[in-house]
């Protein structure tokens, strides 16, 4: 039987959602290991003088523990 972990993480890119949450789940991948899935849960832009300034994506991880 499996044991699964769930963590919550926000992460930012000045691309895209996609990358940010790419961004996210390397960083995440340093210290965690076994991710076996990420569900973006909420995604937000920042807005600097009329213009789309940071892209933010609020992740859950779920991963193995062994």
């Amino acid at each position: 039987m499996a044991v699964l972990k769930v963590i919550e993480i926000l992460a930012s890119s000045d691309k895209s959602w996609e990358d940010a949450t790419k961004n996210g789940v390397d960083h995440a991948s340093k210290t965690i290991k076994n991710i076996k899935s990420v569900y973006v849960k909420d995604q937000s832009v920042t807005v600097k003088n009329n213009e789309l300034a940071q892209y933010r994506v609020n992740l859950k991880i779920t991963f193995e523990v062994n």
